[in-house]
This record gives C-alpha cells, sequence and structure tokens, in this order.
C-alpha cells in the first residue's frame, strides 16, 4: 500500500477527521510546526552576538539621537535559524508541487540556469564597471537580444525594462515618441477586454485615454467593433494573445492591418508568449511591440516582487524610437553601450531613459541558458507541451464545471472555468481554499473579469501527466464536496497552520506594526 493511501487522508468523507483530532500542548500539528512571531518569540534584552559596550561620545545628531531602544527582537543564533526555517516550510513553492496559477506561468527553473547565474563574472558584475572589463557580459546581452529578436520576428529589442507592466510603459513610449515625431496628437489607446488588466493602467499612466472594446461571444476580440472603432484620435491598440480567456485571437493579423491602416500601432502583451515560442512569430502577425516575460516564457524565478526582467521587442517602425541604453557590437567584434541621445549616434530619436542602468543580469544570464539548453527544437517542444496539458485540464475537468469557451476551440496555454452550475451556496472561493487541505496551492480566482467566479488554470509544460492526474483528481474531489452540500469546505482550509482569513479586511487593514507591552526606558 502505498504512503499516500496509509497518511493524512483528504477524501471528503474523511475530512471531519482533523476537527477530532486532539489540541497538542505546542499547538504543533506532528511535523508542521507552530510558529509565533519573532516579535513573540523572545524578550528585547537577549541577543545572539555579545557586543562590547559602545564608548560614551558626544552626539553630533544635533537632538534626534534614538533616546530608547530600537525594539528589535533578540532571539540566539539557532533559535533565529529555526523560526525562519519553520517558516519558510509553510511557503507553497514550484519545487514542492504544481502551482496552477493561470497566466502567471509558474515553472521549473532549471538548476542548471541558477549554476550560470552563479558564476563569478556575472554575478559579481558592477554596473559602474568600465565596459571593457565586462565584455563577456555584453555579449551575453548581446546574444539574448539576438534569440529574442529572432524568435518574435521584430527588428530590435529593448533590454532595461524591469518586468512586464514596465515593458508596457517601454512599449507606449514608443509609440507616443513616434506619434509625437510625426507631428500627431493622438490621445485614444483601444484596450479589449479580454487584455491584461494592466494594460488599461499602463495607457492610463503615459497620459492617454482608454477605451474599451468588447468580446464575441467566444471570447475573442470582436473585429468589427474595434474597426468601427478606429479614428484619427487612435494611437494605438493593446491587445494580449493569446488572451486571458486562453485562447490564441485569429484575427490578429486583420486587427493590425486594421489599427495600421488608421495610423495606429498595435502593442501586445508578451505575457502568454510561452503558449506560442517557436510555434508564431508576432512580427509576423504585424505586432508593433511587444513585452516578453523572462520569468514566465524563459524559466527565470518569478514571485517576491523581483528580480524582474521584462524586454520589449520592436519592429521596424518603432526600433528608432527605442530607450537608451543598449549594446552595440563594433566592427572589431567588442561591444559597447550606447548610452547619450547624440546626433551623430545611430539612434537619435530615442524616447530615453527605462531605467538607470541596463537590465538585470542575473535574469539574462538565466534565460540565455534556458534558451541555449534548449535550441530552437526544444523551445517548439516547450509551446506545445503547454498547450496539450492545458487541454488535457480543460477536457478532464469540463465535464464537471462550466468551461465558458469551451466550444471555441483548443484553449492555448491555460484552461478556464466558471462557478455558473457549481452548487448552490458554494462559491469559487470555497473551491481553492479546499485545494489547499488538498496540498495544492489554489488557480487564479475571478480573473479575467469577463468571466463570473473564473477558475483559471495554467499547468505549463513542466508538469508530468501523474501530477496534472492527482490534480485532476483533488479539483474533483472538492467539487464533489462542494456538489454534496459539505458545509464543512466553507470553512477551508481546516489542514493548513492557519483557517480561513478575512482577506479583504486583511488587505484594507494590514498591521504593519509590532505593539506590544512598553519597550524599556533608555538608561541613564
Amino acid at each position: 500500500m502505498s504512503m499516500n493511501s496509509e497518511g493524512r487522508v483528504t477524501r471528503p468523507e474523511t475530512t471531519s477527521a482533523a476537527a477530532r483530532a486532539p489540541a497538542t500542548f505546542t499547538g504543533n500539528r506532528a511535523l508542521m510546526l507552530e510558529e509565533a512571531l519573532i516579535f513573540e518569540r523572545d524578550d528585547y534584552a537577549r541577543t545572539g552576538v555579545d557586543l562590547p559596550d559602545v564608548p560614551h561620545v558626544s552626539s553630533r545628531l544635533g537632538g534626534l539621537e534614538r533616546s530608547r531602544p530600537i525594539g528589535l527582537p533578540g532571539l540566539p543564533e539557532p533559535e533565529a535559524v529555526r523560526h525562519y526555517t519553520r517558516l519558510s516550510r509553510q511557503n507553497y513553492a514550484i519545487d514542492l508541487g504544481l502551482f496552477p496559477l493561470g497566466s502567471c506561468t509558474m515553472k521549473h527553473n532549471p538548476r542548471l540556469n541558477e549554476k550560470m547565474a552563479r558564476l563569478p563574472g556575472f554575478a559579481d558584475i558592477h554596473p559602474l564597471a568600465p565596459v571593457d572589463t565586462v565584455q563577456g557580459a555584453l555579449a551575453v546581452i548581446d546574444e539574448l537580444a539576438a534569440w529574442l529578436v529572432a524568435l518574435t520576428g521584430m527588428s530590435a529589442v529593448a533590454m532595461s525594462p524591469k518586468a512586464g507592466a514596465h515593458g508596457e510603459l517601454c512599449g507606449l513610449l514608443a509609440i507616443r515618441a513616434a506619434h509625437d515625431a510625426a507631428g500627431s496628437d493622438r490621445s485614444m489607446i483601444l484596450v479589449p477586454e479580454s487584455a491584461h488588466g494592466t494594460n488599461p493602467a499602463t495607457a492610463a499612466f503615459c497620459g492617454y485615454k482608454v477605451e474599451n472594446i468588447p468580446a464575441t461571444a467566444d471570447g475573442r476580440v470582436d473585429l468589427d467593433a474595434l474597426v468601427a472603432r478606429l479614428g484619427p484620435d487612435v494611437a494605438g491598440v493593446m491587445i494580449t494573445n493569446p488572451n486571458t480567456c486562453g485562447l490564441f485571437e485569429r484575427d490578429m493579423k486583420r486587427i493590425s492591418d486594421a489599427v495600421h491602416a488608421a495610423g495606429g500601432y498595435v502593442y501586445c502583451d508578451g505575457a502568454n508568449f510561452n503558449a506560442i515560442v517557436g510555434r508564431v512569430r508576432p512580427g509576423d502577425l504585424g505586432i508593433d511591440a511587444m513585452h516578453i516575460n523572462l520569468h514566465k516564457t524563459f524559466s527565470t524565478p518569478h514571485g517576491g516582487g523581483g528580480p524582474g526582467s521584462g524586454p520589449v521587442v520592436l519592429s521596424a517602425a518603432l526600433a528608432p524610437y527605442a530607450p537608451l541604453p543598449f549594446v552595440a557590437k563594433q566592427p572589431d567584434g567588442s561591444f559597447k553601450l550606447v548610452e547619450e541621445e547624440t546626433a551623430d549616434e545611430d539612434h537619435p530619436g530615442s524616447f530615453g531613459r527605462m531605467a538607470a542602468f541596463h537590465g538585470q543580469m542575473g535574469m539574462f544570464t538565466r534565460a540565455l541558458a534556458y534558451i541555449l539548453s534548449h535550441g530552437a527544437d526544444g523551445l517548439r517542444q516547450v509551446a506545445e507541451d503547454a498547450v496539450l496539458n492545458a487541454n488535457y485540464v480543460l477536457r478532464s475537468l469540463d465535464d464537471l464545471l462550466d468551461a465558458p469557451f469551451g466550444d471555441s476551440g483548443p484553449c492555448m496555454h491555460e484552461a478556464l472555468f466558471s462557478d455558473d452550475g457549481l452548487a448552490q451556496g458554494f462559491t469559487t472561493l470555497d473551491i481553492a481554499k479546499g485545494l489547499i487541505d488538498e496540498g495544492f496551492h489554489p488557480m487564479t480566482m475571478y480573473f479575467p473579469l469577463v468571466v463570473h467566479g473564473a477558475m483559471l488554470i495554467e499547468p505549463t509544460e513542466t508538469e508530468g501527466k501523474a501530477t496534472l492526474d492527482q490534480f485532476i483528481g483533488a479539483l474533483r474531489s472538492v467539487v464533489g464536496r462542494a456538489r454534496a452540500g459539505d458545509e464543512a469546505l466553507k470553512a477551508a482550509p481546516a489542514l493548513a497552520p492557519r483557517r480561513r482569513l478575512d482577506e479583504t479586511a486583511a488587505a484594507r487593514k494590514p498591521v504593519l506594526v509590532w505593539k506590544d507591552a512598553p519597550l524599556p526606558e533608555a538608561a541613564e
């Protein structure tokens, strides 16, 4: 008998076992250790390091010196290590299991890439180092840029944007610079409702007005509505392809042709490029600018706020307006950074800098290692396997969950379900929380907004069939509990270190400062 069937049971008929489990003195649940906040762990007088008393000197702070202890918690070294190790065990990570977040492409980060990024010549590089001392790093940037241009069928790439939203800003600034150079004062950006939510925010940040373009019943851009809205005030269109419904925009070339004929530009959100890399070149579809999330398609680390990287590929029409700095290869084979907007340089139309320096070297190294280890044929297989896995999930669940676009043809990288007909009194949130008890991070919930109670699942290409079958089985089990009217599901998770929280209150009224007994007054 397998360990799974011998261990803690999570099937619906036995979920009440958690309630019958005895309370423990420590609060621990076997090897899932309870852990208090670090401020609760010890007193302020304890320290893991003995330091000599600070000699008395006259203050030069003009009365602004601290009058009482700073209030940092004190822990000896073993307890400090245990504290953070115990907290780390409560994190879910891609190294533990499937991360089914739709639209986020949370896939395995090969350790080869990590090893390359940790080589001293890359890990220890400084952005202000003389150019002649970092020729190898500039060569890596140049080679990665060449791959991104080739894979997208574009003319140039800006490597300095730090993330997807930063890349959107780069693309729209290039579009604005192109219109300014032509003496056009167009003020409107059209954004289909199936686009990513950052698209309208970026357009508004750039000073554009934003107008929504509706979707058809099959979840794609309404071409007729888009064409009808084009006019002399439209600077461009921001479109996500494949879109947030997990569908490829079949009319993409017709959309681009119509926008270009009206004097506008086409920005494509490249967050979902993983579904088409090696299969479709966005440049062939008439795209003028597209950001590429290196963490999504090319397997650099994702999450935690960074370090991010979102290079932007540009068409021949927008390449002259790309930001500085950029790497240029010299006739003698060496590399330089073009950093000045001067008439004698080959980039006088640049809209300026996106950032102080050229980009995220660690992410560039990881992405290039990923590309070279896969090769062109391997990258094509990445897209094919990602699409295959997503369709396997879709067809394994569409008899149980409503798939609003299940009849719109094969999905791309992600499968989309709704809570329509789920179970009376149960919601998408209940299903997601139930998955936590099953040992899975929940899928993306309530996005895209065009689908009520959305459940967006992206398995990526790095998950095998056995893992997908286990996830599908777990999701079917949780939905089955809802269909059976299991009220305990509304309180899930029951087996996690913490129960269901009021997430709205936590987001609106976060407690960011520890307040306890008054700190001791400073010694005289």
